[in-house]
């Protein structure tokens, strides 16, 4: 199983926010590509950057800051927010982002996510953000009427690398993973599953691992690794060898 640090970006900055609240930020850093190089310095592989003006304004405002990341690590990286046209995601990919990963585009233009499958294999990953089991879109800001699980399903045998599952409610929040709708939708698909939102201490992670056998493959973490309440690098001991399933 893979462990990813989050580094989100708001303004240039490094923040967090909580339940995807703009107005609930909280600055880590004004230097995102050297909080990415500390993780990748303490076994990060894959790092998951996300631009979070991107994410609100519909379109990629943060990319001085991506570019100095991909500069900065060697570690992978995959990028979200604001990701909505054949375009942008052409553009990531050109400039060194291992994964693209496309949320609101997901719901509403299926037709996009496929064939961004079939010209890009392996680098396309789905986010779905769920609020009570249902997608969340716009930032977080909507939320529409359809399940997690069944935007999942759309996606079955196209090529997806992988569905990354947030629960909205616990994101930022420190309070553990939704682990019962996790393992749901990964049991429900065929698709790798990357859970994220809740992780608080060690032991959410070792629990996130029991659910390895149902298809869950990686788990994302943000505001623990930056508050100190979980040590990043002691999480990536545990989990082993973290590009087993994903790379």
């Amino acid at each position: 199983m893979i462990v990813i640090p989050a580094v989100d970006i708001k303004n240039g900055k490094c923040v967090r926010l909580r339940q995807g609240e703009k107005d609930r930020e909280t600055v880590f850093s004004v230097d995102p590509a050297a909080m990415a190089k500390r993780w990748e310095n303490e076994g990060a592989e894959l790092i998951h950057v996300v631009d979070l003006d991107g994410a609100f304004e519909k379109s990629p405002r943060n990319l001085p800051a991506i570019k100095a990341i991909l500069s900065r690590v060697k570690a992978d990286i995959q990028i979200g927010g604001g990701i909505r046209t054949e375009e942008t995601i052409k553009m990531f990919l050109d400039i060194g982002v291992k994964r693209v990963v496309i949320g609101t585009e997901a719901h509403r233009n299926p037709g996009l996510v496929k064939k961004a499958c079939r010209l890009y294999p392996g680098r396309i990953v789905v986010g779905i953000d769920a609020r009570k089991g249902l997608v969340a879109i716009e930032g977080w800001t909507r939320t529409t009427d359809m399940k997690a699980v069944d935007l999942a399903r759309i996606y079955e045998d196209c090529g997806v690398a992988a569905i990354n599952f947030t629960d909205i409610y616990r994101d930022g929040m420190e309070t553990g993973p939704n682990l019962e709708e996790t393992r749901l939708l990964a049991e429900s698909i065929s698709i790798p599953v990357v859970a994220s939102g809740g992780v608080s201490t060690i032991e959410d992670i070792k629990n996130i691992l029991s659910l390895e056998s149902c298809g869950v493959v990686g788990v994302i973490t943000g505001k623990a690794i930056y508050s100190g309440t979980l040590d990043f690098k002691e999480a990536v001991g545990i989990a082993g060898k973290i590009k087993a399933h994903y790379s």
